[in-house]
């Protein structure tokens, strides 16, 4: 397991999904089930379906009816984003548990799941960037443009897996202890959300 690996399904995925290209296509995925390859496979998946609709759901011209509904999908699909990340952490938790001390190590200030996910959006912002470099109707300038932000973003994927890479080997050589917190979002939560529970009383 590194960044490589994940790099690799993410490309994958994003290729999978845009030979049909449709927000409400199924997810079939490739891999076995409870594999960290399938946890990494349906996590980009949600993340480029929702790339969709976040890009239909800033039409000026929506349907206000059609706008809620796709922001509605878009908060569930946040939800299940951050329940793959907890899981993929809960994964690499389990592997690395024999390596994980209590003494005087380092804690990371983020997870390496939280770091795998900015790794997946980053898959696809490169994947749209190159799409916007390629644009026939597009101008000379704009091309030029996303040249260079496709640039930069290409930097950043060779940092941020070479940082993922790292931490993983830290964690695995007991350099640093990973903990695993919840996000424990409120809004979704019946319970915790004063909007929803005042309207149970």
């Amino acid at each position: 397991m590194n960044a490589e690996v994940c790099n690799t399904i993410f490309r994958k995925v994003i290729d999978d999904y845009h030979l049909i290209d449709q927000v409400d296509a199924p997810l079939v995925n490739p891999f076995p089930a409870e594999s960290i390859e399938s946890l990494l496979y349906h996590k980009c998946w949600v993340d480029t379906v929702q790339w969709h609709l976040e890009d239909l759901v800033r039409d000026p011209a929506i349907d206000p009816v059609i706008g809620l509904t796709l922001k509605r999908k878009i908060d569930t699909s946040n939800q299940l984003r951050t329940d793959l990340v907890e899981q993929i952490d809960d994964y690499l938790f389990n592997l690395f548990s024999a390596n994980q001390t209590a003494g005087t190590v380092r804690i990371n200030t983020e997870s390496p799941a939280w770091a795998i996910d900015r790794l997946s959006i980053l898959a696809l912002k490169i994947y749209h960037m190159e799409r916007e470099v390629n644009r026939k109707d597009a101008s000379q300038a704009h091309q030029q443009r996303c040249e260079a932000k496709l640039s930069v973003l290409l930097e950043q994927r060779i940092d941020l897996s070479l940082s993922i890479d790292q931490l993983l080997e830290a964690i695995r050589s007991g350099l640093v202890r990973m903990k695993v917190y919840r996000q424990m979002k409120m809004y979704n939560d019946a319970s915790l959300n004063p909007v929803l529970y005042q309207q149970k009383s």
